[in-house]
């Protein structure tokens, strides 16, 4: 017990450290975030806050930072104008609808908890993690480019039109002053953290929040003309960071009916939500897992996400997952424990209630600095070396779900990459099955089976058989072989029938013992097809261990 408080007292300074500069990168990004969804800064904050401190207490993975997030403030855009559309002019319904969703979003994330379906993350395979690495990297870099002043018109889109999107970029950097002061504050916020770690004596140091403390200090002294936190959420319309506590929103029940309509019209984006939000936080816990080589709870962390949800919902929070760059900003500036977490939350609130006009001051370049720091320690530069070297299936799936994450988003971009590589993954066992045929000196021709038969492998096994031209005895040995799903036991079920129909005896050895209680059960003449007192070693010990 003693070890333990030890351990934890002794990190205890950097998992404060880390913290406070966790809190000031969550200040911009909740913002932005709830201008994205189309709802007031403070419900974005309020989200940080709530989602944060709770999955911090209770979630699976100590140092994951967790609050408000694009991946979800894109889908809640359209649900938020649908439910404006359905209420009174300024009613503000949408609002209320969003309450309701994140709530419901909640609920079915917990219910993922309980069925512990956290698990099959563990199905995802590694390319498609590092396609999700690069891709969120990639939007990360992208949504800093939005906080420049008057860099592009807002109604130009990147992806949309990036003829337009170059042309105006360009024509900003030659007109437009503010931008060059701000890459510069950016490129030395930079530096500062690229430098700080070299310097022994000041190894130890969070290099994110010095940076930030001295951007800060040389913008406010020096009386520069920069963009600052307040600003930023001046110009989306918002009013400032000053705020109280969460207040329990009553009027969701008032305002929201009880009803199937509603349901129908939630239900669909509560269920995207929670599952764009399952999934970004249980690979963002496999990557800490890897930068920290401990392990978390995915089964834990659905739980903790969905309750966090359902409280932000009640609360007047916009809803929430893990964060990526707020947690490698976490990680790497040494926040190992819950207390690094706990931080980030609380301090988030004392600067909502009493330094709403401190964090207002902080400059944009900073914490956008920050952030590129984030995407370059973020991305997997090793992809590009191992291209080469990998499958080329694995190549095209890590591509594939880099590009996917960009243009669509990351559970499209995920379940894709899964979907890929699961077929490629079918396809190549489905040609590894094999039979060695040779005749007995009864005359009997054996067939012995060697490979997976499964759905994929299922028309190479048929052509495996002469039954036309075999003799009056056939033999199919399964010693080296694994019957895996229903298709592969309807395979051997249409076989034997077919042997049988052309007047020839069939012996089926070697079976696993649950392979022959289902083909009984669907055929209880195949008794007597199946060889079932079997003097043979090797079988026992493979029977074992298939179990």
């Amino acid at each position: 017990m003693t070890e333990f408080v030890r351990k934890r007292v002794a990190n205890a300074k950097n998992d404060i450290l880390s913290g406070l500069t966790v809190a000031l990168a969550l200040v911009p990004e909740a913002v932005a975030f709830a201008f994205v969804a189309g709802v007031d800064p403070l419900v974005g904050l309020y989200a940080a806050f709530m989602i944060g401190l709770i999955t911090s207490v209770f979630g699976g993975r100590p140092g994951m930072i967790s609050g408000a997030t694009g991946a979800l403030a894109v889908v809640m855009v359209s649900l938020v104008a649908e439910g404006n559309a359905m209420g009174a002019e300024g009613e503000q319904l949408g609002l209320y609808y969003l309450f309701a969703t994140v709530i419901l979003m909640g609920a079915i994330q917990m219910l993922a908890g309980v069925f512990k379906l956290g698990k099959f993350v563990r199905l995802i395979p590694h390319p498609v993690m590092m396609g999700f690495v690069n891709g969120l990297a990639i939007v990360i870099f992208l949504s800093q480019l939005g906080m420049f002043p008057d860099m592009v018109s807002e109604d130009v889109s990147f992806w949309g039109d990036m003829g337009t999107w170059f042309s105006e970029f360009f024509t900003s950097l030659t007109t437009n002053g503010s931008i060059w002061i701000m890459f510069g504050f950016v490129l030395l916020t930079m530096l500062i953290m690229w430098g700080l770690p070299k310097i022994k004596a000041t190894a130890k140091l969070p290099e994110a929040l010095i940076a930030i403390l001295v951007v800060s200090a040389i913008v406010i002294l020096g009386k520069l003309d920069a963009a600052t936190v307040g600003s930023f959420i001046k110009d989306g319309g918002g009013e400032g960071l000053k705020g109280g506590l969460p207040q329990f929103q009553f009027d969701i029940f008032n305002k929201v009916p009880m009803t199937w309509k509603t349901l129908w019209f939630i239900g669909p984006y509560a269920l995207i939500l929670a599952a764009i939000g399952l999934i970004e936080s249980l690979m963002t816990l496999n990557l800490i897992d890897e930068l920290t080589e401990t392990r978390g709870n995915s089964n834990r962390e659905c739980l903790a996400q969905g309750g966090a949800n359902i409280v932000t919902g009640l609360f007047g929070g916009m809803g929430g997952c893990a964060m990526i760059g707020q947690s490698i900003i976490n990680i790497k500036g040494g926040g190992r424990t819950r207390l690094s977490g706990i931080v980030a939350a609380v301090t988030l609130l004392m600067f909502i209630l009493f330094a709403s006009g401190l964090i207002e001051q902080v400059p944009i370049a900073a914490l956008v600095g920050v952030m590129f720091m984030v995407v370059i320690g973020t991305f997997a530069w090793s992809s590009f070396r191992i291209l080469n070297k990998i499958p080329l299936t694995d190549a095209i799936v890590l591509i594939s779900v880099s590009l996917l994450t960009v243009f669509f988003d990351l559970a499209v971009a995920v379940i894709a990459g899964v979907i890929m590589s699961a077929l490629a993954f079918a396809w190549e066992n489905a040609k590894k099955i094999r039979a060695r045929k040779h005749i007995k000196e009864d005359g009997t021709k054996v067939y012995e089976i060697w490979g997976p038969l499964f759905f994929g492998s299922i028309q190479a096994f048929n052509s495996k058989f002469d039954i036309a031209n075999d003799p009056e005895n056939v033999e199919i040995d399964f010693i080296e072989s694994r019957v895996s799903d229903h298709s592969a036991l309807e395979a051997i079920f249409n076989l034997v029938g077919k042997y049988e129909e052309a007047g020839k005896k069939v012996r089926v050895k070697h079976l696993s013992e649950e392979c022959q209680a289902l083909m009984i059960k669907a055929s209880p003449r195949l008794a007597s097809v199946i060889a079932h007192d079997i003097d043979d070693p090797r079988y026992h010990v493979m029977a074992k261990a298939m179990k």
